[in-house]
């Protein structure tokens, strides 16, 4: 039996109409759609059903919307932070586990060690050596929380120095949410990896001499220590832990 063919809702092709319009180059980032007015009037649509699409756009991190004289519909250039919520909503819903994504984030950063390794510049090499300085400092002040934050910064430049943003939006993604799982293991313990500094800066010495294996073996080792002390305490691995978001408060 076939089942009853339902059209397709208004926004919902008003949506991929302003897609193929990007995808054609008509529409790039930065751009100003009409006036809503206009713009209703070119669809043959209601006012309230363009909003309607536009606010479904606005949240995809298509679009941006501002209020005012100078206000209308502009083209984002690109949000990567939308890859966080994906990865977030597939954990809550069971589609991924948190095991998975610990393994897929080892597997993940050995590529990004290899291209690293053959893509990085000088100023990788600077921005690294100046987050590692601030994570020894921080270490040496007590500062903790401070100091997985220096993590995620560490993280984001060696992905970004790959030269691949497609990798560099998988690698924040991933990261954003596993730095979650240590905040929460450093907040509640007052524990943190021992000699991390020290780990960054081996690292960062077979970076520069592109020694694949060494940066790789160096990595996976501390990967592989940070969640070992992770499953230690199955609270600090749990799914609530994971999708709560940090308040500015909580760091010290």
């Amino acid at each position: 039996m076939f089942r009853p063919i339902h059209t397709r809702r208004a926004f919902e092709e008003i949506c991929e109409r302003i897609r193929e319009q990007l995808a054609l180059g008509v529409l790039k980032p930065g751009d100003k759609l009409p006036p809503e007015r206009d713009l209703a009037q070119q669809l043959g649509v209601s006012r309230n059903v363009l909003r309607e699409a536009l606010r479904s756009l606005e949240m995809a991190g298509v679009l941006r919307l501002q209020k005012g004289v100078k206000g209308g519909a502009f083209v984002q250039a690109g949000d990567t932070s939308r890859m966080n919520v994906v990865m977030q909503d597939m954990l809550s819903l069971g589609t991924i586990s948190v095991r998975e994504l610990s393994e897929a984030r080892i597997h993940v950063l050995d590529l990004v060690v290899r291209l690293a390794c053959a893509n990085a510049r000088q100023a990788d090499f600077a921005a690294l050596e100046a987050n590692i300085d601030r994570t020894d400092i921080a270490t040496r002040e007590g500062r903790l929380l401070d100091r997985v934050e220096c993590s995620r910064e560490f993280y984001k430049i060696l992905a970004a120095a790959t030269g691949n943003r497609v990798i560099s939006m998988i690698v924040d993604s991933v990261t954003e949410i596993h730095m979650r799982f240590v905040y929460a293991k450093v907040a509640s313990s007052g524990v943190a990896m021992a000699r991390l500094s020290e780990r960054r800066r081996q690292f960062l010495a077979a970076l520069r001499e592109r020694n694949v294996a060494s940066a790789i073996r160096v990595m996976r080792s501390h990967l592989e220590a940070v969640q070992r002390m992770l499953e230690q305490d199955p609270g600090a691995m749990s799914l609530q832990v994971a999708l709560a978001e940090m308040q500015p408060g909580m760091r010290r």
